[in-house]
């Protein structure tokens, strides 16, 4: 029988559209253009798993429809390829990593495909090809070549840069350090994340609890030379772009509090005792401050500089350069100890709020700069070297780990800050035994006593000014980019070292010519890194690490770029993949920038975008592109959880156990009555005793179970392969399924019956047009030529329009639930109009393509449902000129009439009266009582 068969139209289907390119996009974009575009996917062994298609679904609807609608479309698909995962497969293999990364990456091709959707596939491209990275390489080279002038707020080349006159007084080489301190791409000694297992420099988020989130390695904080990118420069732009994007706001608070703009005072504290501090404060009379403090004083900045009278110590990071100066030969054994400490926990770790406060005093003492007063200078953790300065000044009376700490080494707490009177624990706060973190007058303040806080803070920073010992200031929790990664699968640096005969540095660097890229990685037999800061490509030979240019002597720098390099600007490579003159051709990027639509998981809400947009933003002020954002339109899909019906598992330490290791009870289910679980792992076959069709599990207490649906991972058991859901229900099923599953930017569970009540659906609508009790290929009966009646016509205009609305606020749930009505009614139709039909395949095609086209093609209809039009509707159709009524005798329904939807309760009545049925059954009796009810009923008392 001709039934819906997914297994054999699908496939052929996807041949068809690759064949004959059917979604290739228009060499130049007509007056309407659309580029949307996926966060593209890191290529991994596993493959897909189901909540992978999601967002790819969501833009393949929107692209479809958008195609129908005559707009001209841009939607490619890559590979961001290079990364840990494949290096690590090869150091434990010794398999070349790009032989693992391409074969991911055919398999995630062949997956997508499956799908269906309706990519530009002679677009592809993956981070790792040549042709791309050689323009990856390009861009570092213009971020080389590149200053951020505070004037005009802009990126201007590296020519351009005004050279000091004493700075050219210095000669040759003054000059030549100066511009590299200037640039956009820098070298720089860095404290970083140091992985010695991996062997490579971690991000912050990449490191957990002091841990590699990949492998669980201990990581290390370590000074090392490093290249930087100057993000910060770009802060205030990056701040104020957000105001015009259309993004969640959830995603555009996390980059804004991630850049963390404040306003405060840079003070510098003079480190020595009170006499020698009266000269220095003397000195700086009438200045401005100083570009560096010198080894005489500490600078903090601060938001709270009206609290200033009330910082009775300091605090420095491990990390501070100017530790070891601060520190007394008493402490030193003590400060070394803590800082190495120290050096084995992460940011996150070190500044959790409920983590108590550790430190150990340095020996050395501070001059409060506003009333002369020495303070004690401490290194603690809970200070961080990459925010403000990498000290603070402490007040404990208005800072909350800042009291903590106080509490826990017996400092003063001094309150300068006066609660209003009806605050809570205001005696505790005035005597010192509480914190207070808000505003109020000042007290114990000096000359500011009495003065609000805002007033304070104005007038402190206006003496300190003119003394020359602080200045209004700026400050961004924003640090500039780590750059460097130790390892093999990345992208060479385009950057040649100056050595002498004996190979050593000069400390010159040049960048390689761009007519000479791509820099390519060499050829290693041994991927595996050395467990020092010393990059693999190192291993390299002669013929690869140094080259001769104009009789001088290089060394190619052997870092590589971190995976973010690649991901930063393919949204322009799509539009012009196979150029090889420029990154993208300037006419073409003007055609079809920015991005109009970009999906993906909201984790990417800060590395990813705001790298992204900082790359743009280079390539804007350098002229490479038009517009000064990427992505106009951000939309985050939200994640799919494993299907309810899994069970997660998890042992004593909390870490989850997999499914696939839980024996099964005699009922199929994986626990025992009191909750507990039984593992093949902790249970001898012996302690599993047999009792009759099935077996009785002993309890194992080590198992922990929890039914709720979870994250899916391999860990607990609960992927669920999109290759199977393919091969029993189809890929319109999947796709429909992930669409209806609830509103896009939610967290819904996976429900392997969901799919099959979405497949029985898909079902109807084939049984709608074909009649799959007949052996061979035919139409259903009820189809007819002839024209929609009334309602007919208004349920296909409702549909037409609310599917429309829909798709165009990318509400999928509530279109499909919308076309599944529609179904429903027509299959209870005795005849159904085949321009309905039509109408409703071109609806549900970029929801379902490959059912339509075939269908369509049953039709006996020219052309492909993906090259027709968007059906238009008729708001005249969707008034309805009656409705039926039921005409009620006694409360009981006798009869039904049809009135204007309008119609007042007497036409009602008068209409119901006339009606030639009603006046037979009144034959006889008589009316005592006329109700109506608009547009609901008529009821007529009667005896």
């Amino acid at each position: 029988m001709p039934r819906y068969n997914p297994a054999d139209l699908e496939p052929r289907w996807q041949a068809y559209w690759e064949e004959h390119k059917t979604f290739a996009t228009p060499e130049k974009p007509g007056p309407k253009k659309r580029y949307i575009l996926d966060m593209f996917p890191y290529p991994s062994g596993d493959g897909l798993h189901v909540g992978h298609p999601e967002g790819y679904t969501a833009t393949d609807i929107v692209c479809r429809y958008a195609r129908l609608c005559g707009e001209s479309v841009l939607h490619p698909m890559g590979f961001d390829a290079f990364g840990l995962p494949a290096e690590e497969h090869a150091i434990k293999t010794g398999e070349h990593p790009r032989i693992q990364t391409q074969r991911n990456i055919d398999n995630f091709t062949r997956q997508l495909k499956m799908l269906g959707f309706s990519y530009d596939w002679d677009r592809v491209l993956a981070t790792t090809d040549e042709d791309y990275f050689r323009w990856t390489q390009y861009i570092f080279l213009v971020l080389f070549d590149t200053w951020f002038d505070y004037e005009t707020q802009k990126g201007r080349p590296i020519a351009e840069l005004p050279i000091p006159e004493d700075v050219q007084s210095q000669g040759e080489s003054a000059v030549a350090d100066y511009v590299d301190a200037q640039r956009l791409a820098y070298l720089d000694d860095a404290l970083v994340n140091w992985c010695p297992q991996l062997g490579t420099v971690l991000a912050n988020e990449e490191v957990i609890d002091g841990k590699s989130e990949r492998g669980g390695h201990p990581v290390k904080r370590i000074p090392l030379r490093q290249w930087m990118l100057r993000i910060t420069d770009y802060a205030e732009r990056l701040l104020d772009g957000l105001e015009d994007l259309d993004w969640p706001a959830g995603i555009k608070k996390l980059q804004s509090d991630w850049i963390g703009r404040s306003t405060g005072a840079e003070v510098d504290f003079y480190i020595g005792d009170q006499a020698s501090f009266d000269a220095w404060k003397a000195s700086r009379a009438g200045a401005p401050l100083p570009a560096s403090p010198g080894e005489d004083a500490l600078r903090v900045y601060t938001t709270r500089p009206d609290t200033l009278f009330g910082a009775t110590y300091m605090v420095v990071s491990p990390e501070h350069p100017m530790l070891d100066r601060l520190t007394g030969a008493e402490q030193s054994d003590a400060v070394k100890a803590y800082c190495e400490k120290a050096s084995f926990k992460s940011d996150r770790e070190r500044t959790e709020g409920d983590r108590e406060k550790t430190g150990v005093f340095t020996g050395s003492y501070a001059i409060n700069p506003v009333n002369g007063t020495p303070i004690p200078v401490w290194v603690a953790d809970y200070v961080l070297a990459g925010y403000g300065t990498g000290a603070i000044m402490a007040v404990p009376a208005h800072d909350e780990r800042d009291f903590e700490f106080a509490v826990k080494y017996e400092l003063p707490v001094i309150a300068v800050v006066d609660p209003p009177a009806d605050a809570e624990d205001r005696d505790d706060i005035l005597a010192g035994k509480a914190c207070y973190v808000a505003v109020g007058n000042a007290i114990n303040s000096g000359p500011m006593d009495g003065k609000p806080t805002e007033e304070v803070k104005r007038q402190i920073t206006e003496s300190l000014a003119s003394d020359g010992l602080g200045m209004a200031a700026v400050n961004y929790k924003l640090r500039d980019w780590l750059f460097s990664r130790q390892r093999f699968w990345g992208e060479p640096f385009p950057i040649l070292h100056e050595v002498d005969e004996d190979g050593t540095p000069t400390g010159r660097m040049r960048g390689v010519d761009p007519a000479e890229l791509p820099v390519r990685l060499p050829e290693l037999e041994d991927f595996k890194p050395h467990g020092k800061p010393e990059p693999p490509l190192g291993k390299a030979g002669d013929d690869w690490l140094y080259v001769q240019i104009d009789g001088k002597r290089y060394r190619r720098e052997t870092n590589t770029m971190p995976q973010w390099a690649g991901s930063c600007w393919y949204y322009l490579r799509y539009i012009d993949p196979k150029n090889d003159q420029a990154l993208v051709d300037p006419q073409k990027q003007a055609e079809w920038m920015p991005v109009d639509l970009y999906v993906g998981g909201a984790e990417h809400a800060v590395l990813h975008l705001l790298y992204s947009r900082f790359w743009h933003k280079v390539l804007f002020d350098r002229g490479h592109v038009t517009t000064p954002e990427p992505f106009v339109r951000l939309v985050n899909q939200g994640m799919i959880l494993g299907d309810v019906e899994y069970t997660a598992f998890f042992d004593d330490d909390g870490q989850p156990v997999s499914a696939g290791e839980v024996r099964k009870g005699p009922d199929g289910g994986r626990q025992s009555k009191d909750g507990r679980a039984v593992t093949a792992k902790t249970v001898p076959e012996e302690d599993v005793q047999k009792k009759g069709e099935g077996f009785v599990l002993k309890v194992d207490p080590k198992i922990k179970v929890d039914s709720r649906a979870h994250k899916m991972s391999k860990a607990r058991g609960n992927v669920i392969n999109p290759d199977v859901v393919v091969s029993e229900y189809g890929a319109d099923s999947l796709r429909l399924y992930e669409m209806f599953m609830g509103p896009l930017e939610a967290t819904k569970p996976w429900s392997m019956a969901g799919v099959g009540g979405v497949r029985n659906f898909l079902d109807r609508v084939w049984r709608m047009i074909v009649d799959d009790q007949e052996e061979e290929l035919v139409l259903q009966p009820a189809l007819t030529e002839e024209p929609c009646d009334e309602e007919q016509n208004r349920m296909l205009h409702a549909t037409i329009k609310k599917v429309t609305e829909d798709t165009d606020a990318m509400s999928f749930n509530t279109a499909i639930a919308r076309m599944m009505e529609f179904t429903n009614y027509f299959t209870r139709a005795e005849k159904r109009p085949i321009d309905a039909m039509k109408s409703f395949l071109i609806l549900l095609s970029p929801y379902a393509p490959h059912l339509c086209e075939e269908l369509w093609k049953i039709l006996g209809q020219e052309g492909v449902i993906a090259h027709q039009s968007w059906p238009q509707w008729d708001e005249s159709a969707l008034v309805q000129s009656s409705i039926e009524v039921p005409v009620q005798f006694n409360g009981k329904v006798k009869s039904k009439i049809h009135v204007p939807p309008d119609a007042k309760p007497d036409q009602m009545i008068e209409a119901a009266l006339s009606d030639q049925r009603v006046q037979s059954m009144l034959e006889g009796k008589n009316v005592v009582k006329k109700i109506a009810v608009p547009g609901r009923l008529v009821n007529l008392v009667v005896k």
